[in-house]
């Protein structure tokens, strides 16, 4: 009799002296950053360093990103988003309304005693 292999996944659990090591050494220097920290522990999960150091008040090992803009920068963005908006709801209205068409086409066809829809279309595709 074969029995099914059940696949059992470990939960790694860091002590608390652990967290503060790897802490440590990334203040004093030892480790460039924190992926290389957690290459040299083999440490799993790629934001769990900058989790330990948020939990003990270490943000400063946690790179932030600073944007900076101009007016123009900002004012661009605003309208690049408002017309991205516009296009979507353009598609969804054109997707609306090619599905109305082709409701309508069918509903036609049946009404005409066409039966091959698709037939019609092909042979008719420059004219519609």
């Amino acid at each position: 009799m074969k029995q099914n292999s059940v696949l059992v996944r470990a939960t790694r659990r860091y002590s608390e002296a652990f967290k503060q090591q790897v802490l440590r050494e990334l203040e004093e220097g030892r480790f460039k950053n924190r992926s290389e920290a957690s290459r040299a522990y083999g440490i799993r999960g790629r934001g769990m360093i900058s989790r330990w150091a948020r939990q003990c008040g270490k943000e400063h090992l946690v790179g932030k990103v600073v944007r900076v803009e101009t007016a123009e920068e900002v004012s661009e963005v605003r309208e690049l988003r408002k017309r991205v908006r516009e296009l979507e709801k353009a598609l969804a209205d054109a997707h609306i309304d090619s599905r109305l068409e082709s409701a309508y086409l069918e509903i036609a066809c049946r009404a005409a005693g066409i039966e091959d829809v698709e037939g019609f279309k092909k042979k008719h595709a420059g004219k519609l």
